[in-house]
């Protein structure tokens, strides 16, 4: 029951004030309110921007005020007597139904939000509170309801929610690309993300790309439409229109792109060529790499005017930023692939190369061992040993150069190869120390050539001619690391004296490094012989 406090003041029928028929239904059932609280509720009544109606048992309008004008469109007298149901949209009929039965019975009704029909036909969203209307015994004639417009409300939660969804779509197409390299793949998907949350009816992503000779060309996808739509129609080009994007200067945003000024000034179309797809509004976005290249542009089209708002812009730039850094990233991969595959090839060429010529070596190696037997046939068979011996130790430095680098290697392996024939099984009889230090290959040959004719005189004369002798091979890098210092030691073997005259190895020995290459020198020293060498780097 609508009460309101009553004062000792003349009571009176609100209809009676008001002179219309706004709440006439009070009067019908005996309600009355002292001359104040009339007028004030008259007044607030009267002054809502809401819609304040009352309706009775069958749902007939009996009273309607300003507010119910101003959001459904109807006067009055338009409204009052009719039903309630023409404010309520064919498909939602069956709500009124379900109010009018509750209302009936007496139970409460939640305030809630429904969707309404102004007098133009549009639809609005309104927030509705329904509540029973008593007599002065109580019983049910009727309902007030008021309903407050929310359209404006409405649109802005259903704004907030399309940025979320597309806010939350530009995080995932982020996450995807920096996932993914393969080009076709990320323009293709770009594409289709971009032509979705703008809102297109179709849209296309021209880009340009390198091929393995160095020539430069344009692809280009499509999402809302058939390649078939583009087929017959040759690729963009700067054109008046086309320029900005093409160029990267700036993003175009057309409602209408039949009245921009620079379209239709091209030949020979002069504008859209006859049977492309209608495109009215229009977004173009330039895809700029981090090093300012143009990689492509993104185009979008749609055949009903003014389609492309500021947000769909945004968006489109916020993709096309996104994508930028997706094609950068794949093209770096697929420069570093291209890198991997020639150095492969490559590696396979030398490799190739190497085991020719490690091949030829030996068989050349092979004729001067068979050409040095015939010649040293009446000589000492000692001779023949040693000048074998030399070859062997040539050969071991040509297959120790093909196993590394043709070019060169460290003087720690060469060190290694040329002592191998020299050492023995469970014994250690060389002490080897010395940084990485890289030779060339002529003085790795040559260096092996000297270390292999200082281990044969030390096995036959030397400190590893006696159980005790050993020998020590160090090597440094000089300060202005221009040369490497080694130095050959030799310990506990027998007195050495300074021999009489130069045999063939030590002239080698001396020799083999005489000009820009180094030197050897060696000491005839009482407790063991030395050789210091010093190679230039």
């Amino acid at each position: 029951m609508l009460s309101i406090h009553q004062s000792s003041q003349r009571i009176l029928p609100i209809g009676a004030l008001l002179g219309d028929p706004l709440i006439a239904m009070a009067d019908e059932h005996d309600m009355a309110f002292s001359d104040d609280a009339a007028q004030h509720l008259v007044a607030l009544i009267r002054s809502s921007d809401d819609a304040i109606i009352s309706k009775d048992l069958n749902g007939v309008i009996r009273t309607w005020n300003a507010g119910a004008t101003k959001v459904f469109g109807y006067e009055p007298d338009e409204a009052i007597g009719n039903s309630i149901r023409m404010l309520i949209p064919k498909e939602n009929q069956a709500e009124e139904d379900m109010i009018l039965k509750k209302i009936r019975r007496g139970e409460h009704i939640e305030h809630y939000q429904a969707v309404r029909q102004h007098k133009s036909g549009r639809r609005i969203h309104v927030s509705l509170t329904i509540s029973p209307i008593r007599n002065r015994a109580g019983e049910i004639v009727g309902a007030s309801k008021i309903a407050r417009d929310i359209t404006r409300q409405k649109g802005i939660e259903s704004e907030l929610e399309l940025q979320r969804l597309r806010l939350e779509r530009l995080n995932q197409i982020a996450k995807l690309l920096a996932r993914d390299l393969d080009l076709d793949r990320i323009v293709q998907t770009v594409t289709d993300v971009a032509t979705e949350l703008t809102g297109a009816k179709f849209g296309s992503f021209f880009y340009n790309v390198t091929n393995e000779q160095g020539e430069s060309y344009q692809l280009y996808t499509l999402s809302g439409a058939p390649r078939s739509a583009f087929e017959g129609f040759p690729m963009p080009r700067n054109t008046a229109v086309f320029a900005p994007t093409f160029k990267g200067t700036e993003v175009v945003r057309s409602d209408d792109i039949r009245k921009d000024p620079r379209y239709g000034k091209s030949a020979p179309h002069f504008g859209q060529p006859t049977g492309h797809l209608p495109v009215v509004s229009y977004l173009a976005v330039p895809v700029i790499g981090r090093s300012g290249e143009v990689l492509g542009g993104l185009f979008f089209g749609h055949e009903k005017v003014a389609v492309f708002d500021r947000n769909a812009e945004e968006i489109a730039v916020g993709i096309a930023d996104h994508a930028a850094v997706a094609l950068d990233n794949a093209r770096l991969h697929k420069a570093v692939q291209a890198e991997l595959e020639q150095r492969k090839a490559a590696e396979e060429a030398r490799e190739l190369l190497l085991h020719e010529i490690q091949h030829r070596v030996k068989n050349t190696l092979g004729t001067v061992l068979a050409v040095a037997g015939q010649t040293f046939k009446d000589a000492p068979r000692a001779e023949l040993e040693s000048f074998t011996a030399r070859m062997h130790a040539l050969a071991a430095a040509h297959s120790l150069l093909t196993q590394t680098n043709i070019n060169r290697t460290t003087v720690r392996a060469v060190v290694e190869e040329a002592i191998a024939p020299f050492r023995e099984a469970g014994r250690e009889r060389f002490a080897i120390s010395g940084p990485d230090v890289e030779i060339d290959a002529t003085k790795a040959l040559t260096l092996a050539m000297i270390l292999h004719e200082l281990g044969t005189n030390a096995v036959k004369y030397g400190a590893l001619s006696l159980e005790p002798g050993r020998v020590k091979i160090s090597w440094d890098i000089v300060a202005t690391e221009t040369a490497a210092y080694l130095l050959w030691k030799e310990e506990g073997g027998p007195r050495v004296q300074i021999p009489q005259r130069k045999g063939f190895g030590s002239t080698l020995i001396e020799r083999a490094l005489s000009g820009t290459q180094g030197k050897a020198t060696l000491q005839f020293e009482a407790e063991g012989l030395s050789c210091a060498i010093d190679l230039r780097l």
